[in-house]
């Protein structure tokens, strides 16, 4: 087993007793950051960077070096499974992910295969180089995490092309046709679970599905086409490597009114959005998961002491830990990190979870 540092976010995941409670931050390697943009003109585009293990690697570890973050995590898309499969991923300026062969007939979708994972190969590359550079003298700083898009998140951009308001194709062919929305959802699933085990052999020490557009879904309509695939891929994951659990966290924007289902589904921690009361989360979901989230990512455009003001409100939310019980918490935002963020207000966050979760544990 190698040795971490710094695993309190591991244990965190796991339910486990912390001095404190850990933070990192959705897209904490990101554009709000001068040099992540530095680094991103010297690739040329997105994917250049994404695809590049030594830039990826860069980029990853840029946030390190700036805030006391309690985790790493792979810089990279959610889309790099569908774009294995052939479906042409591309990012055009001011647009954002595009396919160019979107699935939109029968045979297009019949002929959906998982993925072979050679052609991911970057991102595995990535995750070697990370581990290797957060790891000095053989001790490691932070743990590092993995991720993937969920198999509905990923369906909708691959139905639709690219992303929407209203995801009208991909719900016409959820309704009109559940048989090749399944066959889709099944296929994502196994090339989903295949790509993290791959991830965590790789060096992933967590690992996180992003089921972004899980809440777009009716009730009913969520649990058939998001939720029982979530609960395939994290039923398929290798849950034990290098000698340590290999927590998963599952995230479902606007997942709120699910959280009871979703604590059943195999996660280790279940990730919330800002719409979510942690108290009452924590009261649904008892002990079976930790709980991740949930400042909204626009608190951090308020001067300091708003910022310092609602990290504490976060916090209270969760409420007090009390002697051997089984609850874990992670900070985080309830989505990812603004582009217009201004950096040194993630420092206000940051310290200010670390001093006052201390406060709270004492």
């Amino acid at each position: 087993m190698s040795t971490i540092a710094n695993d309190t976010f591991l244990r965190a995941l796991l339910r486990e007793p912390t001095a404190y409670t850990p933070v990192w931050l959705m897209r904490q390697a990101g554009r709000y950051l001068p040099e992540y943009n530095a680094t991103r003109s010297r690739a040329g585009s997105f994917l250049g960077l994404a695809t590049n293990p030594e830039l990826a690697t860069e980029v990853t570890l840029q946030p390190l070096e700036r805030y006391a973050l309690d985790a790493a995590i792979l810089f990279s898309d959610i889309l790099t499974v569908p774009d294995a499969m052939g479906l042409g991923l591309r990012f055009a300026p001011g647009e954002g992910p595009r396919f160019e062969h979107a699935l939109r007939t029968e045979a297009q979708i019949r002929a959906l295969r998982v993925p072979d994972l050679e052609r991911l190969r970057y991102v595995f590359d990535a995750l070697a180089q990370i581990r290797r550079a957060l790891t000095r003298d053989g001790v490691q700083r932070v743990p590092l995490i993995g991720f993937s898009g969920s198999p509905w998140t990923l369906a909708c951009y691959m139905v639709e092309g690219q992303g929407s308001d209203d995801w009208r194709q991909t719900k016409t062919l959820l309704y009109a046709r559940p048989d090749l929305m399944h066959h889709i959802l099944q296929v994502n699933a196994d090339a989903v679970a295949a790509y993290l085990n791959a991830q965590i052999d790789a060096g992933a020490q967590a690992v996180m599905l992003f089921d972004s557009w899980g809440g777009t879904l009716a009730d009913g309509a969520f649990q058939e086409f998001s939720l029982a695939y979530s609960r395939r891929v994290l039923g398929a994951l290798r849950r034990e490597h290098e000698g340590r659990r290999v927590p998963a966290i599952l995230f479902t924007k606007g997942g709120g009114p699910w959280l009871q289902q979703m604590a059943d589904s195999g996660a280790d921690a279940l990730g919330v959005d800002w719409t979510v009361n942690l108290g009452a989360a924590r009261a649904l979901v008892g002990s079976r998961v930790a709980l991740q989230g949930n400042l909204d990512p626009c608190v951090l455009f308020a001067p300091p002491s708003s910022i310092e003001q609602q990290v504490r409100a976060v916090l209270d939310s969760f409420g007090p830990f009390a002697a051997g019980e089984r609850v874990g918490h992670v900070f985080n935002l309830g989505h990812g990190i603004s582009q217009f963020t201004p950096p040194e207000h993630v420092h206000v966050l940051v310290d200010t979870v670390h001093a006052y979760s201390r406060g709270l544990r004492a």
